[in-house]
């Protein structure tokens, strides 16, 4: 881990800042939103337009970086984010917003498309393990620490737009000085979404069901809060707790996925995750219990999205795993799309409470299906399954193929270890 720093640290250094100036921009146009007098209908179209500008990012930008190359269409980019973060306080509008916020989820994808096949070229196959790992980290860790920064200014003036766009224009500089350019991308195996579920039902519903939680807490978190009638502080806290639980048991779940069979973990982890939403719907005047309730849903959430690509993988050819993971990739998305919408809605009929009674809902129903899939199919042997490797729900295609990759290496690694210790053995 201390050579994939040495070596890649000016790339996690921009990374990080970069993730400041997202995390941050994403609390605070629910708090903003909330003080300029917002529905949360209309908040939650525009938390939504994010996850529309990424879907349609993640599907244009490999074309874009083939015609005019990494350091363009990272450049380019990166001034963009720049410049809507300057423009949401000036045009405080929910139509100005929606535009602004899918500019910023289109851009934000292909700074993470490139950021990522610069870091996969810039390390050994002996270190891109670790390389994702402290890639992941770093995104959680800036995302964290950008919640507390909503408690430096006031959050009604400008200044609190112009730190993030000022982060991240500072964050291009170290990448674009000290990282050369990538291999252009090539084209991978498609397979139809109808394929797809025929592979893996449970990886295609689940990965559906999940975007919908994951948007919640990535894009309405502080809408809720507000809502909610929480101070700034504890809205704060409250949106750091969902990363925060994610950090803590994505490696521990992940190690236990690899020692039993997936489905029951993901129903488990999945049931975990919908009885603290269920104790957060029905005690949303509680702030400890928000708190505990974030923590649980982000520490379930975000391993079950590693979690349900790596059993999907289980009945998977190695070759088709990229595309498997592209068609994942466009299931969760579509499922992120509407998931604020829903979300906006119910807060707006049925109030606040409304917000985690749907994560309930969707975490609830991940596990009845679970269940569900337990009857139909057999699993497949532990031994026979492909190697967990943790994807944050917010990465791009090329850390999606990175995990299959590395997956697919270590289960070639440990079947010829174990062909060897037959052959030492016989």
């Amino acid at each position: 881990m201390l050579d994939v720093f040495k070596h890649s640290w000016a790339l996690l250094l921009g990374m990080l800042l970069l993730m400041l100036g997202n995390g941050l921009q994403g609390s605070l146009l629910g708090v903003r939103g909330s003080g300029e007098g917002f529905s949360a209908f209309s908040m939650s179209v525009v938390m939504s337009a994010y996850f529309a500008g990424f879907l349609i990012a993640s599907m244009v930008t490999p074309g874009m970086i083939r015609r005019v190359g990494h350091v363009r269409v990272f450049a380019a980019l990166g001034s963009f984010i720049s410049a809507v973060l300057i423009l949401y306080p000036s045009f405080p509008h929910p139509a100005a917003w929606t535009i602004e916020r899918m500019i910023i989820g289109f851009c934000y994808c292909g700074v993470y498309v490139t950021a990522e096949s610069w870091l996969n070229n810039s390390t050994s196959n002996d270190s891109r393990g670790q390389a994702l790992s402290a890639y992941m980290m770093v995104q959680m860790l800036g995302i964290i620490a950008a919640q507390a920064m909503l408690l430096v200014p006031d959050p009604s003036g400008f200044l609190l737009f112009v730190i993030p766009s000022v982060l991240v224009s500072i964050a291009f500089a170290p990448i674009l000085l000290s990282v050369s350019p990538t291999p252009a991308f090539a084209t991978t195996k498609r397979m139809s979404l109808r394929e797809l579920y025929g592979v893996s039902p449970l990886g295609f519903v689940g990965i559906f069901l999940l975007g919908g939680v994951f948007a919640a807490q990535f894009g309405m978190a502080a809408v809720f809060a507000a809502e909610a009638g929480l101070r700034l502080s504890q809205i704060s806290m409250f949106v750091a707790s969902f990363y925060v639980g994610a950090l803590v048991t994505q490696y521990p779940l992940g190690w236990l996925s690899d020692r039993m069979d997936r489905r029951r973990l993901v129903a488990i982890v999945a049931l975990l995750g919908g009885v603290a939403a269920v104790f957060a719907t029905a005690m949303t005047g509680q702030f400890m219990v928000l708190l505990g309730a974030a923590f649980v849903i982000g520490g379930a959430s975000n391993p079950l999205y590693s979690l349900l690509i790596a059993y999907t993988n289980d009945y998977l050819d190695h070759d088709d795993m990229a595309a498997a993971s592209a068609g994942l990739l466009f299931v969760n998305g579509v499922g992120a799309i509407a998931g604020p919408i829903i979300t906006g809605y119910a807060m707006q009929v049925f109030g606040p409470g409304a917000y985690f009674a749907l994560i309930a809902v969707l975490l609830l129903s991940l596990t009845a299906y679970a269940f569900f899939r337990m009857t139909v199919r057999a699993a497949p042997s532990v031994d026979d399954t492909s190697a967990y490797t943790a994807v944050s729900p917010s990465s791009s295609p090329v850390a999606v193929a990175v995990a299959q990759e590395l997956a697919i290496e270590t289960a070639e690694a440990e079947a010829e270890a174990e062909a060897e210790a037959l052959r030492e053995a016989s």
